[in-house]
């Protein structure tokens, strides 16, 4: 009875305990949010970063645009206005747009041009894109017009900087977009009260979206819906929310990888700094260097060390592939700020030499070719991850009870979210076929060659998602490959994880419904929970 009484007792702690850490948990990620969403943004002719555009897309962070901006963007029309008074000839100004660039418009017409093409060009598909999404292109939008190179007017850009500051999100169909031009459409119609918008909630027609949020529809001046519904701005608001999720990935799956090394008695030995040293790609050294502090102090990877003389490539070339990986999210982000911090119209208004250019600066070259990199990278991510769940839970490779389960003929254990991993991993094979080199004409030919840099955006996107979900599973399995070493104690830092995901998931002791398991560790993984955790221990985690 005394027995049965201590292994209560035992059982209460150790749930109460898990409550708290999962409290922490939850504090810490409230805290992290504040922290992203209190500071106002400035728009300026200063570059925008990656983590302040998610700050004001994810987090709802307010913006302004700096003075100097306003003032530039005032000169750039002010030439704008020049240009139709001596009715100079400029694209999309005083001629039609794509192959209708021979036809010149009348002075008169020109306003109604403008209303035309948004009106034209809102032709998408599908289901809505995300709201966080959606509200990542308005911000690139502003960026990109704020920097004066498209003769807009403040007036059109500030009732822009209006729909991001009130949540006033216009519906925007997810297909059909080549790489600029439907998604902006489908923005700018709320900007003239057309088309639809969530606010608070409620879906509603723009004119009433814009009425309720305070505001009112605006009148279009020549060039300003050819400036509003052009550039590469979606591919690049996506791709920005695509990267910073990326960075978390990469960050996760070092600690995730750890977890799994720990449960798998794999030797350290692998993860000599000198390894980097001889190979020097700056992705196997981070990795290296995430990996030894992650380890540190572990009685597992102590006592475990000599156990093989070397272990599988998913273990053993974890600072290899990971580490490449981190490379290519580096080159990937490099591109991305590139992107958002240029001038992306077409044509180009160059007020102080009172000059305009038609280019292709809108093309997105650059964009879907570097998305389609990370696509692959990520992929990579997942495939080595779901290799190490697939040794874990072969008894024949782990040592441990076979799908990580006691009584493993009446329970199957974590046998099927295997088949899960295998899946998705399946999956990302297929999403990582490149979308920019299957360009096809536009435009009657005058659009002969485009970027297909959307399609490369959304699907990195399934991938991103794909790999969270992989990743979760991989740290399930893991923690409760730990579980099995009792009592030996991993790293501190990967205990403080092994309690942090028993906050959510406990322990597997015979098989129930997995699905909200998956979902818990989905979403820890999604929210950064693990690696704010970890960072909170440890530091920062390097990717190169």
């Amino acid at each position: 009875m005394i027995k049965i009484l201590k292994i209560f007792m035992k059982k209460r702690e150790k749930v109460a305990e898990s409550q708290i850490i999962k409290f922490k948990n939850i504090k810490l990620d409230i805290k992290v949010r504040i922290m992203k969403a209190t500071e106002t943004v400035i728009i300026s002719q200063e570059e925008l970063s990656i983590d302040e555009l998610v700050s004001i897309a994810r987090f709802d962070a307010p913006i302004v645009i700096s003075n100097e901006s306003k003032n530039i963007m005032k000169h750039s029309r002010d030439l704008i206005d020049s240009f139709v008074s001596e009715k100079k000839i400029v694209y999309g100004v005083t001629t039609g747009v794509g192959d209708n660039s021979k036809t010149k418009i009348k002075t008169d017409e020109s306003k109604d041009l403008q209303k035309n093409l948004i009106r034209s060009h809102a032709s998408g598909v599908g289901n809505p894109l995300e709201k966080e999404l959606v509200k990542a292109v308005m911000v690139m939008m502003i960026k990109n017009l704020s920097l004066g190179y498209s003769g807009i007017s403040l007036t059109t850009v500030e009732a822009l900087v209006n729909l991001v500051n009130l949540n006033i999100i216009p519906k925007v169909p997810r297909e059909g977009s080549p790489g600029y031009l439907i998604y902006q459409s489908h923005i700018a119609l709320v900007l003239i009260g057309e088309g639809e918008a969530y606010f608070q909630g409620e879906l509603l027609d723009g004119e009433t979206a814009l009425k309720k949020g305070g505001l009112s529809p605006i009148s279009l001046d020549e060039k300003e819906g050819l400036s509003l519904i052009n550039g590469s701005v979606d591919m690049t608001a996506i791709g920005a929310i695509a990267v910073y999720d990326a960075i978390n990935i990469l960050k996760t799956s070092d600690v995730v990888s750890a977890v799994s090394f720990e449960a798998l008695k794999g030797t350290y030995y692998a993860f000599d700094n000198r390894i980097g040293d001889v190979k020097p790609h700056k992705g196997v050294k981070a990795t290296l260097s995430n990996l030894n502090k992650l380890l540190s102090d572990s009685e597992i990877a102590e006592k475990y060390k000599d156990f093989r003389t070397q272990d599988a490539l998913s273990i053993r070339a974890i600072p290899q592939v990971h580490g490449a990986c981190k490379d290519t999210l580096n080159y990937v982000k490099q591109v991305i700020e590139i992107e958002m911090n240029s001038a992306t119209d077409n044509p180009l208004i160059f007020f102080t030499d009172s000059d305009s250019i038609s280019s292709a600066n809108c093309h997105g070259e650059s964009v879907a070719m570097a998305l389609d990199f990370l696509a692959i990278s990520l992929s990579e991510i997942a495939n080595i991850s779901e290799r190490r769940i697939f040794r874990l839970l072969s008894t024949q490779y782990s040592e441990l009870p076979p799908f990580l389960v006691e009584d493993s003929g009446v329970n199957s254990g974590y046998m099927i979210p295997q088949y899960v991993a295998a899946t998705l991993v399946s999956d990302n094979k297929r999403y990582s076929q490149p979308s920019v080199v299957d360009s096809i004409p536009t435009a009657a030919g005058q659009e002969d060659h485009i970027s297909m840099g959307t399609s490369a955006a959304l699907k990195l996107l399934k991938i991103i998602i794909n790999t969270q979900r992989i990743l979760g599973i991989e740290l399930m399995c893991g923690c409760q490959g730990l579980d099995f070493l009792r009592p030996l104690r991993s790293s501190s830092s990967l205990e403080f994880i092994y309690a942090t995901v028993r906050s959510y998931v406990p322990q597997l002791s015979e098989d129930r419904i997995l699905y909200n398991d998956i979902e818990e560790m989905e979403m820890m993984i999604k929210k950064e929970t693990i690696v704010n955790q970890i960072e909170s221990k440890l530091g920062q985690l390097v990717i190169g």
